[in-house]
């Protein structure tokens, strides 16, 4: 059904609560977006291990250098 044949008329209009809660949430300590480049062997891999743990591979791989970050370096 294409757009024009939509009725919209008893959907009620969004308060401006609602529509300042639109989005991600504020958060103080959001994490930081960033790119870099993997190798695809080792993204494979990644996504693979992360699979086997039914977890999101970002978050995999978050907690892998978050578990190597708190190590002490020599």
């Amino acid at each position: 059904m294409p757009d024009s044949q939509l009725d919209l008329a008893d959907i009620p209009e969004a308060t401006d609560e609602q529509l300042r809660r639109v989005g991600r949430p504020v958060a103080g300590n959001a994490k930081q977006l960033i790119a870099m480049r993997i190798a695809p062997r080792l993204l494979a891999q990644l996504r693979r291990l992360a699979a086997k743990q039914s977890k999101p591979y970002h978050s995999f791989i978050h907690e892998l250098l978050e578990r190597a970050a708190s190590k002490k370096v020599a």
